[in-house]
């Protein structure tokens, strides 16, 4: 009997996460890729993805959120640490504000990242939400029975990093795909465009992601390409992100919509996948 090992899949859960959509996504990235560059990496679905299929040499991934980068660093470095101390996690609502309440930068490292997870598995929909200060605010989320601690997933997604040629840093993305010349492939999951005023989600870091900031991201894409560089996006589907990419290749793609408190609300939601090569 062959014995499978387990396949890397992302270890955090994300309102925008991207593995439903991944029949639509990697056909718009080429079978070979050089150096893969994914600025937001968050969950890290296509990462994962094209990790799976050996469709890169290399790879540089980036995240403002420096949390989300050091639980991954955590986990190549300390997987069976991480798994320890995540195991000291229980699901219940008084334990979930006391975590919250603990400021990570004073926690060993494998502590640090376990309060990441924990906090990202047990929150309301997964959701990440900082105020100002940088402090995560999500409320305690409502689950039937969440899965805490993925041992052998958590090792999985330790192996793909041990085993690949990866660059992991915690910066803005402009800086991250600096290096990107032709030949290489660029893949932007920004935090998205709010579709209305009650749905804005954009506090992924203490500074929020502005107009502005996708103008600068719609900036960066035009450079890359003409540098080059094989780019695709995704963001949601609204008249600024639209008017942003004239010019763009772009496809609309439905998924289920899950953030709304109110359960009956949740439908299909239209996003944008967005591309371009020179």
């Amino acid at each position: 009997m062959t014995i499978r090992e387990p396949v890397a899949h992302p270890f955090l859960k994300s309102v925008g996460g991207k593995t439903a959509l991944l029949p639509k996504i990697l056909p718009h990235l080429p079978a070979k890729i050089r150096t893969y560059y994914e600025p937001f990496l968050g969950g890290g679905a296509v990462f994962f993805a094209l990790a799976a299929e050996n469709r890169f040499e290399q790879a540089v991934l980036g995240d403002a959120n420096e949390e989300f980068v050091h639980a991954y660093v955590a986990l190549v470095c300390d997987v069976e640490g991480v798994i320890r101390a995540l195991k000291k996690h229980v699901y219940e609502e008084q334990h979930y504000y006391a975590v919250r309440a603990q400021e990570p930068l004073k926690l060993a490292t494998s502590a640090r990242a376990a309060r990441l997870i924990y906090l990202n598995k047990t929150c309301f929909n997964g959701l990440w939400r900082v105020n100002k200060k940088g402090v995560f605010n999500v409320p305690f989320g409502r689950y039937t029975n969440p899965t805490i601690c993925d041992e052998e997933g958590l090792r999985a997604v330790a192996a793909v990093f041990r085993e690949k040629d990866v660059t992991l840093i915690a910066q803005d993305f402009a800086k991250t795909v600096e290096t990107a010349h032709s030949g290489d492939v660029a893949y932007f999951d920004p935090p998205y465009w709010p579709v209305s005023d009650t749905a804005n989600f954009t506090a992924y870091t203490a500074g929020g992601f502005s107009e502005e900031e996708q103008e600068r991201l719609r900036n960066v894409a035009k450079k890359l390409i003409t540098r080059g560089v094989h780019v695709v996006l995704s963001n949601s589907d609204t008249p600024l992100v639209r008017k942003l990419y004239t010019g763009f290749q772009i496809q609309e793609v439905r998924r289920s919509g899950r953030v709304n408190s109110v359960g009956g609300k949740r439908g299909s939601v239209g996003e944008l996948l967005i591309w371009g090569s020179k």
